[in-house]
Order: C-alpha cells, then sequence, then structure tokens
C-alpha cells in the first residue's frame, strides 16, 4: 500500500494537528526567495527522531526521521504539482508525519520551507545584514564576509551529498544547468545574490558554493564616510567629480568594495538623467529613479542565444543614455565603451580589476590589444575617455576603502598614466603633485574644490 493511500485512510479527525491556510506565526520567506519546485532535491536535515504514529500491523515509525520526513513531503508535493506554500507544506508534514501537535509541525513547516525553497542551512547567514559573502568549501567549512575579513561560521552541512544538493537546487532555481556534464555555474538567484558553483570531480571532495550577497539599498556616501571607507573631505571631492560629469573609472582587488562605491556614486546623478548599466552579473542597485539595466546571457544547451557584455554596451547606446556604466570591464567590451564615451557620453563610468592603481592602464591595454586595437589607439582612446580613477584596497584588518584617487595624463612617450591627486593619509586625504590637475577638471565644469 502506498504512503499517500495509507495515510488518506489514517488521516486524523478535524481538530488534531494544524488547520489549513496558513500556520500561524510561520515567518515569511525572504523576497524573492528561491523559488524551486517541489521535486528539486535540498540538503540532508540530520537523523533526528520525530514524532510519529505507528503504521498498522506494525511497530515501525511511518516517518522516523527528519529526512525520511522531507523525502515523503517532497513526493507528496510533487505527486500533487503543488507549490510549498506555507499551507501546502503543512499539510504534507501532517499527511506525512500522521499526528502531530502545532508546535511539531510550525517546526517543521519551517525546516521544510527553508530546505525546500530557501538556502538550507545557508539561510540564516544571507539573512545577515552585515554578510557580503558566503562560501561553501567543504561540509565543514562554511566561511562568511563581514568587512573584516572571512571568518568561519557554525554552520555544517550533513556531508558532501547534502552541500552538492544545495548546489543543484540553486543552479536550478536560477535556470542553470550544473550536472556531472556541466559541473560549474555562474548565475543570479531570483533576490539578486550571486551564486558560482562547482561540482566534483572539478572540485575535489566536496561541492564548493560561492555566494555574493546584493543588497536592497545601495549604501550613501556619507555611510560609507561614517563606515571609515571614505576619508573626511573626501565626499565634497566625489560628490564634485560626479556633478561635474568626468568619466572615471573604478579601480580595486577582489572584494574591495568596487561595486558598493560606484552603486553609491551613480546615485548622486541628477534625477532628471537616463542610466543605463550593463553588467555580466546585475549587481550595482543605484539609488536613482531612472536606471535601466541589462545583463548577460549564457548560451542554452545548444549553444545558441549567448548575450555578451560587448552586445549589451552596443544596445546601450541605443538606448539614449545620459550615463553610460559598465559593471566591470573585462574583454572586448572595453573598445566599445571607449568609442562611447569618446563620441559625447560624459560621465560615464565602470570598474576594473587591477592591484594598484598604477596598474590600471597595462589592465586597460591588455583588455584593448586582445579585442584587436592597437596600442597607440588604445592609449589615445583612454586619454580621451577617461579622466579619473578611484582605487580601493583592503587594509591588513580587512577594511575596505578608498586608498587614492588619480588623474589620467599622457607620459613623454605619450602613453597615458596615473598621477596621484588624492592619497588617503593618516588622518584624511593627503594632496598629491596631481591635486592641482583634479581641481582644475573640476572647475572647467563649474565644480570648486575648497583649496
Amino acid at each position: 500500500m502506498g504512503i499517500r493511500e495509507r495515510h488518506t485512510r489514517d488521516r486524523p479527525p478535524p481538530g488534531r494537528g494544524l488547520a489549513r491556510g496558513k500556520p500561524p506565526g510561520t515567518a515569511r520567506p525572504r523576497s524573492g526567495g528561491y523559488g524551486a519546485r517541489a521535486g528539486a532535491h535540498g540538503g540532508r536535515t540530520g537523523g533526528a527522531r520525530l514524532p510519529g504514529r505507528r503504521a498498522r500491523g506494525g511497530s515501525t515509525p511511518v516517518i522516523a526521521t527528519a529526512e525520511g520526513l522531507l523525502d515523503g513531503v517532497r513526493r507528496w508535493l510533487a505527486e500533487r504539482g503543488a507549490e510549498p506554500t506555507p499551507a501546502k507544506v503543512a499539510l504534507a508534514v501532517r499527511e506525512q508525519g500522521g499526528v502531530l501537535g502545532d508546535s511539531e509541525v510550525l517546526r517543521f513547516t519551517h525546516l521544510l520551507r527553508r530546505e525546500l525553497i530557501g538556502a538550507g542551512p545557508l539561510e540564516p547567514l544571507l539573512a545577515d545584514p552585515d554578510v557580503t559573502d558566503v562560501l561553501v568549501s567543504a561540509p565543514d567549512q562554511v566561511w562568511v564576509e563581514r568587512g573584516g575579513g572571512l571568518e568561519l561560521s557554525d554552520v555544517r552541512f550533513a556531508d558532501a551529498t547534502a552541500v552538492r544538493r544545495l548546489a543543484q537546487r540553486l543552479a536550478a532555481a536560477a535556470g542553470r544547468r550544473l550536472d556531472d556534464a556541466q559541473p560549474w555555474a555562474d548565475a543570479r538567484l531570483p533576490d539578486g545574490t550571486r551564486l558560482h558553483a562547482v561540482l566534483p570531480p572539478v572540485a575535489v571532495g566536496s561541492a564548493c558554493l560561492s555566494l555574493r550577497v546584493v543588497r536592497p539599498r545601495a549604501f550613501t556616501l556619507v555611510e560609507l564616510t561614517a563606515a571609515k571607507k571614505i576619508p573626511p573631505g573626501g565626499n565634497a571631492v566625489l560628490r564634485a567629480l560626479v556633478a561635474a560629469r568626468l568619466s572615471f573609472l573604478v579601480s580595486g582587488g577582489t572584494g574591495t568594495g568596487k561595486t558598493t562605491l560606484l552603486s553609491a556614486l551613480l546615485g548622486l546623478a541628477g534625477p532628471a538623467e537616463r542610466l543605463v548599466l550593463a553588467e555580466d552579473s546585475a549587481e550595482l542597485r543605484p539609488a536613482h529613479p531612472h536606471v535601466v539595466r541589462l545583463e548577460t546571457r549564457p548560451a542554452n544547451q545548444e549553444g545558441a542565444g549567448r548575450v555578451t557584455l560587448q552586445d549589451l554596451v552596443r544596445q546601450a547606446l541605443r538606448m539614449r543614455p545620459d550615463r553610460l556604466v559598465v559593471g566591470e570591464v573585462r574583454g572586448a567590451e572595453v573598445v566599445h565603451l571607449l568609442a562611447a564615451l569618446n563620441t559625447g557620453h560624459e560621465g560615464g563610468s565602470c570598474t576594473v580589476h587591477a592591484n594598484t592603481a598604477s596598474d590600471v592602464p597595462a589592465r586597460l591595454e591588455a583588455l584593448g590589444t586582445a579585442a584587436g586595437l592597437d596600442r597607440a589607439a588604445l592609449h589615445s582612446q583612454v586619454a580621451a575617455a577617461l579622466s579619473v580613477v578611484l582605487h580601493l584596497v583592503r587594509d591588513r584588518a580587512g577594511r575596505r576603502r578608498i586608498a587614492e584617487i588619480r588623474v589620467l595624463a599622457r607620459d613623454t612617450a605619450g602613453f597615458v598614466v596615473t598621477v596621484p591627486a588624492l592619497r588617503w593619509g593618516e588622518h584624511a586625504f593627503v594632496r598629491e603633485e596631481g591635486w592641482p590637475r583634479l581641481k582644475e577638471l573640476l572647475r572647467e565644469r563649474g565644480q570648486e574644490i575648497a583649496s
């Protein structure tokens, strides 16, 4: 006799267990949850014993473990094609486990919702407002970034299979394939969280997950200054930079806060300006009333339908942007961006990976020449298109901050170099040799900075 038949016949009388409808006190899921369908696999929930009824004619509980209950609920939802709403999950728990008290149903409803449509044991970490990154290296190695360097969390998975199941379910929720034939995936989850996952044997020992949390609201310059990411006095310079509509580039290493700073600066653009953003993964969230966001797309299983960042930049130019923004320049799109900034699209910006501010010209040169632009032409384009570089670092304490502001100039050979204008000193910005040039650029566009 199947499970469904047994529990249909043995259904408890009205009043026992939890009533239909939304369970009272059930926590609402996070906005834009991962939406995996009922048949998706979640992580293991351990082997905790559940209160349950004994099957007729036997002494074994119908559902003896949390894992068994989870599997039964998956089957129940899949058979009915039901979404894992609170009411449906509560009903499935009641039917799979026989007679359960209200508190037990609520507890397992929360567990199952987290396993079926959330991020499983990672859910509390992703909900933490201070967490920016969650990294899973092994079942017992879940690391988090809270702005002060990586920390090993207390979260643990049952085994490597549980990590693999969660990785595949999150990838499926984002519409990406992740299996033995395609052992890695890079995607944006419905709530904006950026996912990267790699399966064994490419990832040795266990599946690896990297989750970058995108907050729904961008930080303001005031907040970044209060958090000591911008030095005293830097706020006025950055505001003048945006108001002057100078084209600028934000550089830095991985995880230095480039996207955070760029989002804050874009929020300072005039409310009548149209911002068109082209990104590999939509992470920029400027607090601005007129934003158009474009995102790349990988090819489908037949190899068709791919949309590159280069494609997006070309399309963005046809959308009447007042400011053209590229989330991160990493390939041939640099040619189209430089061309756009040289043809009247002032105030544009982008980010680029570079270890130091002085490395930025070499980084752009490498990208441009790989796209077929010769060195001399590339440097001419950069010199005419970009004015300022904002370089960010992560210091020894793990704090992310602006290290310096530089202006672009050409050396005696005609190649672009970056000249220090402001450097974060002991307490505030310290003026360097490029400061007069930065002041001149701002003054030419009606922005005065106190000497």
